[in-house]
């Protein structure tokens, strides 16, 4: 069972790593948003959000992969509440 952290977007956020999971492909967020009907904006700003946390990599300027911490929330081994945003 997937451990949400109160800082998560749901089900929004879940979706985004869902996608990157599943593909195993760099994406863009314009990529992304399509594939889960949500505007590039929305996606862009929740990576944001999921590169601070740690769970989304930045690969390079506007594109994304999934983290290790990603792959092990979306299994249910991680408690996104017990991540430290990166600006903290």
């Amino acid at each position: 069972m997937r451990k949400p952290g109160d800082w998560m977007q749901l089900p929004t956020d879940e979706r985004v790593l869902e996608v990157l999971h599943s593909s195993g492909l760099i994406l863009s967020p314009a990529v992304i948003g399509k594939n889960i009907d949500k505007s590039r904006e929305q996606v862009n700003r929740r990576l944001s959000v999921l590169v601070e946390y740690g769970l989304v990599t930045r690969v390079e300027r506007g594109y994304y992969e999934i983290a290790t911490p990603g792959v092990r929330y979306l299994e249910g081994e991680l408690d996104a509440d017990d991540l430290e945003s990166d600006s903290e």
